[in-house]
């Protein structure tokens, strides 16, 4: 029998292993989601970070916003990030986060958003509300933009509360978080009911907790808490308990942010106040309602003053919009 010819020559000398070069690709893909490689982790939530990231090509940056490796398989997680693409895809305004796109890379949902400041309303009234009185009438319309205008398309946001407002230096507003968001249903579906409470007790309108039919109505309740906490650095309500709080928002008179704050002019306040009423029907119709007359209504009796040393230096790692998104720039603080 003949000798078989080998099909092609192949060489058995392999390189010697050098560990090195596995150490470089694991960091490499655990450094990386899709395009972009992450620099610098932000913030982490109960269920997900947020990361600032470098697209490798354009070097452009941004914000990913990515459910933890132990909730990554999680059908409901999945669904709930995916729903947040879906309501924010369309919402095109100055006035509410810019969110571009929904990925699955190595296994991790996140989306893409654009770049913005890391300091929420929340944040910043836990240095006190002189943190951002100064410059609240700005950050008050802003805020009430955001939400009219994702009423105009038809979206109810249901989670209205200081985290979910970004605020940069100079009082720029953006609305984030569009988890638990629904679409404004007509008079057929308002027929029926919700099966879950969903939303945050110390901002939760009354016919949300009673899983009764939503609207923008409910949303200005939620923000009419958010308003009374920004000139007092107080919810409105407080409980001993959760059902203790929810009772309150269904039961207890509706306070006055001047008992807590005596700078707080009386029709700010009463505005503040039809805005918590226990009955739809009596609270601004829409948030272009309250925009109207927000904005022929002083806030302050007397126009509070600008700190010496601003909440955005004050806090360590917290960065503005002007910080994070100087042109041309690198960020001393980023190895990139």
């Amino acid at each position: 029998m003949g000798k078989i010819r080998p099909a092609c020559n192949i060489s058995l000398d392999f390189p010697r292993f050098d560990p090195r070069h596995l150490k470089d690709n694991m960091t490499k893909s655990r450094d990386f989601i899709g395009p972009y490689r992450l620099a610098r982790l932000i913030r982490v939530g109960s269920t997900a970070e947020v990361w600032e990231a470098i697209e490798e090509h354009e070097q452009g940056r941004v914000a990913l916003k990515m459910l933890k490796h132990s909730l990554s398989t999680n059908k409901s997680e999945v669904a709930l990030l995916k729903h947040e693409y879906n309501v924010a895809k369309d919402l095109k305004s100055p006035r509410v986060i810019n969110v571009t796109e929904y990925r699955e890379d190595g296994g991790r949902p996140c989306l893409v958003m654009e770049l913005f400041s890391e300091m929420n309303m929340k944040q910043a009234l836990r240095r006190g509300p002189e943190s951002l009185a100064y410059m609240l009438d700005k950050i008050i319309e802003q805020s009430a933009e955001g939400l009219y205008y994702m009423h105009t398309k038809n979206w109810i946001h249901l989670d209205v509360k200081p985290d979910n407002f970004l605020v940069g230096r100079d009082g720029t507003v953006k609305l984030i978080d569009f988890t638990i968001a629904e679409k404004k249903k007509s008079s057929f579906g308002q027929l029926f009911k919700s099966k879950v409470v969903k939303g945050t007790r110390s901002y939760m309108a009354p016919e949300q907790i009673r899983k009764k039919k939503c609207d923008e109505r409910t949303d200005v309740y939620a923000f009419g808490c958010v308003l009374y906490e920004l000139c007092t650095g107080k919810p409105p309500y407080t409980g001993d308990t959760p059902n203790d709080l929810l009772t309150k928002h269904l039961n207890a008179s509706i306070p006055s942010p001047i008992v807590h704050n005596d700078n707080v002019t009386r029709e700010f306040a009463n505005l503040v106040k039809s805005m918590m009423a226990k009955k739809q029907d009596g609270r601004p119709a829409s948030m272009w309602e309250f925009l109207k007359v927000f904005r022929g209504t002083q806030v302050f009796r007397k126009r509070p003053r600008k700190p010496e040393i601003s909440v955005f230096d004050s806090m360590p790692g917290i960065k503005g919009a002007d910080d994070m998104l100087r042109k041309g720039q690198p960020d001393p603080g980023l190895d990139v």
